[in-house]
C-alpha cells in the first residue's frame, strides 16, 4: 500500500521552477532514496510532501491526506527531519525530546516509556543530561531523529540525514533505520552520497527538479548505456578533460584517482581511449572494463540533460 503518492507535484519562486511535475510512490516499510546534486530540488521535494510548502500546482496523498488541503493532518502523522534538525542547544538531550513532545501533543503518561525506547535505540540514554550544543556532530543528528519519531509516525521524511556526518556516526544512523524499516516505517530520504542511495530499495534520480529515473538500484544501473571503462592514472583531472575533448557527449566521471569513461557509440573503446590518451600526453596505468554503479548512471544522466558531468 502506498503511503506516500504524489502526482504532477510542482513548486516555483518566482521564474524559477524548483521541482517540476514530480510523480513518485513510497510503501509502507520501504526506503526510498531521492539522489541529486545540490539545487536539484530535493529540499522543496521534502518540504512539499511534508505539508510545509503549498505546491504550485499538482498533489500528494501522504497517509491519504493531501499535502494541499489537509497540511495540518499530515504534520501530525509523519516525522520530518531537515538539514538544520531544529535542536535547541541551550537545552538538553532530554529537554529537547519533552520540547518536541509537547509540540506533537504525545500523552504525558506514554512519554517517560517513549524516551527510554529513543534513548536505547539511538543510544543516547548516557548523555540525556547533556545540552545538545555540546554533542558531536553525529550525536545532533541521532537526537534530530529521535525528536522526529518521538510521536510515533508511520512515514518519516529526511532531508540529507548525514551530510557532515563522520562514518561511524554514518554506519550507526544507517542501522537505526534499518530496523525502524523493519518495523513498517516507510522512509524517504534525500542523499548526495550515491553509496548510501545503493541501500535503498528504490531511489530516484533528481535534476533540475525533474525526476529523471526511478526504480530499484539494479534497475537504475540497467539504464546506463554503452560501456564503461575505468581508467587510473597519476593524473586523472587531466585524463577526464582529454576524454571530453577527444570524445563529445560522452560520460566522464571523476573518483578519486580513478576516470569512469562511458562509451555509448564505440564498440571497442579500449583502444580508441589509449590512442586519445597518448595523443594528449596523459600517461595511465590501467584502462579496463568495470560494471556501471549509481554514480556512473547518474552522470550519464546528467550529461542527456544537458546538465553535464559531475
Amino acid at each position: 500500500m502506498d503511503v506516500i503518492r504524489a502526482e504532477g507535484l510542482t513548486r516555483r519562486f518566482g521564474d524559477t521552477v524548483a521541482v517540476d511535475g514530480l510523480t513518485l510512490s513510497v510503501e509502507r516499510g520501504e526506503l526510498f532514496g531521492l539522489v541529486g546534486p545540490d539545487g536539484a530540488g530535493k529540499t522543496t521535494t521534502m518540504r512539499l510532501l511534508a505539508g510545509i510548502l503549498d505546491p504550485s500546482s499538482g498533489d500528494a496523498r501522504v497517509l491519504g491526506h493531501s499535502v494541499r488541503d489537509e497540511a495540518e493532518k499530515v504534520h501530525a502523522r509523519i516525522g520530518y527531519m531537515s538539514q538544520r534538525t531544529g535542536l535547541y542547544a541551550d537545552l538538553t538531550v532530554s529537554e529537547n525530546l519533552r520540547f518536541y513532545a509537547d509540540l506533537h501533543g504525545v500523552p504525558r503518561q506514554s512519554r517517560t516509556s517513549r524516551f527510554e525506547e529513543l534513548f536505547a535505540f539511538s543510544g543516547l540514554g548516557p548523555f540525556r543530561n547533556r545540552f545538545a550544543g555540546n554533542l558531536s556532530g553525529g550525536m545532533r543528528q541521532k537526537l534530530g531523529l529521535s525528536c522526529a519519531l518521538v510521536h510515533t509516525p508511520s512515514v518519516l521524511l529526511l532531508d540529507e540525514p548525514t551530510s557532515g556526518v563522520d562514518p561511524v556516526s554514518r554506519r550507526d544512523f544507517w542501522r537505526i533505520l534499518h530496523r525502524l524499516l523493519g518495523e513498517g516505517v516507510a522512509i524517504l530520504l534525500s542523499t548526495s552520497y550515491l553509496d548510501e542511495a545503493e541501500r535503498c530499495r528504490r531511489v530516484g534520480l533528481l535534476h533540475r527538479g525533474k525526476l529523471l529515473a526511478t526504480g530499484s538500484p539494479e534497475e537504475v544501473r540497467s539504464l546506463f548505456r554503452g560501456s564503461l571503462l575505468e581508467l587510473r592514472c597519476g593524473d586523472p583531472r587531466r585524463a577526464a578533460a582529454a576524454l571530453r575533448q577527444a570524445f563529445p557527449g560522452s560520460s566522464v566521471g571523476l573518483f578519486g584517482d580513478r576516470v569512469h569513461f562511458g562509451a555509448r557509440d564505440l564498440p571497442d573503446p579500449a583502444p580508441a581511449v589509449a590512442t586519445a590518451l597518448r595523443g594528449a600526453g596523459v600517461p595511465f596505468d590501467s584502462l579496463l572494463p568495470v560494471p556501471p554503479s549509481l554514480e556512473d548512471v547518474f552522470v550519464s544522466v546528467l550529461g542527456e540533460d544537458g546538465g553535464g558531468p559531475s
